[in-house]
């Protein structure tokens, strides 16, 4: 008899990446096994172990996908808007996508991220290209805002965008007069309080 053919390193990939995506849909990761992909793709266990390492490290490709996904769409946007514009509609995205896709959301921030070799420095790069973009943003808005100030400006900002986001995710931002406080309102207010901060500093 025949022996089965053998997966292609970059076919198997694929279908484990599907396969990852499919159960993300509706389900979190934890109630995901390196067993169940493998019986999901058609392999065994240990031949997903010999492409991947560990469970672990296949999750962080999950992610690398996660950050490609959400890098698209940011670039998908249209950019011929004022760049204050911009600010709002990267924060805007940044709320819908973990809407849409809320268990991929909760892997990418619950799951440590990689601490050596190529996955660590893809991840790294991804997160700081989306940090670099906020910051030129800032700077096109305030243009004494030095370098070190952007940097530090962008991810204080980028961590109170992503507070309000996980808050309105988990529903925990509370009410006023008997309504539910909105994410995209609050959202706005942040910026509006930022922007008006940085024209500010110019016109002092």
């Amino acid at each position: 008899m025949a022996r089965p053919r053998q997966h292609a390193p970059d076919e198997l990939h694929a279908r484990v990446m599907a396969a990852c995506d499919e159960w993300l849909v509706s389900q979190p990761i934890h109630s995901l096994s390196l067993r169940s992909i493998a019986r999901e793709v058609g392999c065994a266990p240990s031949t997903l172990l010999k492409l991947y390492g560990s469970f672990s490290n296949l999750l962080q490709y999950v992610n690398i996908d996660t950050l490609n996904a959400l890098r698209s769409g940011i670039e998908e946007d249209n950019e011929d808007h004022a760049p204050s514009e911009r600010i709002y509609r990267l924060a805007r995205l940044y709320w819908q996508f973990a809407q849409k896709y809320p268990y991929r959301w909760q892997l990418l921030f619950d799951h440590p991220l990689a601490q050596e070799g190529e996955l660590d420095q893809r991840q790294s790069n991804m997160i700081e290209q989306l940090f670099i973009r906020v910051e030129q943003t800032l700077r096109e808005i305030q243009p004494t805002l030095s370098q070190v100030e952007a940097n530090y400006m962008a991810r204080s900002l980028w961590g109170s965008v992503h507070g309000l986001v996980q808050l309105g995710l988990n529903e925990r931002l509370g009410y006023w007069q008997g309504k539910p406080l909105e994410v995209t309102e609050l959202l706005d207010q942040l910026l509006a309080t930022i922007i008006r901060g940085l024209r500010y500093k110019d016109s002092a």
